[in-house]
């Protein structure tokens, strides 16, 4: 990997050209492409199975594959070190730093995002209906989280890490420091995110782009990871007590 100056977020002009060599520039991309692949692929086929087949949503996931499921998650973070390694950058130059005042900022996203989520299921709902007659069917996935075994609970509070900073924190990163446009970046980040989340059905993934839209936004003007690390765990932790 080339030594160019680690500008993945220290001085990166938001709206400049890209300034790197074509060579690092595309090894940069394998480099993202790689990671997106290996972190999200499996969940993305696996949520298209579920879109496709609902009754897969029915099978209570097990406490292998829920250790399993935390096994991924954690390779997938120590691939993203050692991807960062290669220019001598850390997960802090990705906006990862312990602050009391970010933890409440967290709070605060999460809130705007409960409401982004609400207005975002109301607008589909209504396009919905207007197209097809009917409201939209949200559907049961329950069974999917019902399990409450120290496994489960360990991998559920791994994933606002393991997805914040891979496909908020590192993709907007990267494609903000690539291509100098934050629109891309955004947009690139909520399209892999609600891949993956289609298990949900397509009325409720799109509606949780809403939410995925104000992480996205928050991190292209802040470039902090902690407090959307703390809002997504805070929305999971709701997540489950509700299915519980």
């Amino acid at each position: 990997m080339s030594h160019s100056p680690p500008s993945v977020v220290r001085n990166n002009p938001r709206n400049a050209e890209p300034d790197t060599p074509a060579g690092t520039r595309n090894l940069r991309w394998l480099e993202v492409c790689l990671l997106m692949l290996v972190a999200f692929g499996g969940y993305f086929l696996y949520s298209l199975y579920i879109l496709e087949d609902g009754s897969g949503a029915g099978q209570q996931i097990s406490n292998a594959r829920w250790s399993v499921d935390s096994l991924h998650k954690l390779t997938a973070l120590f691939l993203l070190i050692y991807v960062l390694s290669r220019r001598s950058l850390r997960l802090r130059d990705l906006g990862l730093r312990w602050s009391v005042r970010e933890v409440g900022v967290g709070l605060l996203i999460s809130g705007v995002s409960v409401v982004a989520y609400t207005l975002g299921w109301t607008v589909v709902q209504l396009v919905h209906y207007r197209l097809f007659g009917f409201w939209a069917h949200e559907p049961n996935v329950s069974g999917l989280f019902a399990n409450r075994s120290v496994q489960a609970i360990a991998s559920c509070l791994l994933n606002p890490f393991f997805e914040e900073l891979i496909v908020r924190a590192y993709l907007m990163s990267e494609v903000l420091d690539l291509t100098g446009s934050s629109t891309l970046a955004i947009a690139l980040s909520v399209a892999v995110q609600f891949s993956y989340h289609l298990y949900f059905g397509w009325a409720v993934a799109i509606s949780l782009s809403f939410q995925f839209l104000i992480f996205a936004l928050y991190y292209a003007v802040s470039r902090r990871a902690l407090p959307i690390i703390v809002a997504h765990s805070l929305l999971d932790i709701g997540g489950l007590v509700h299915l519980w």
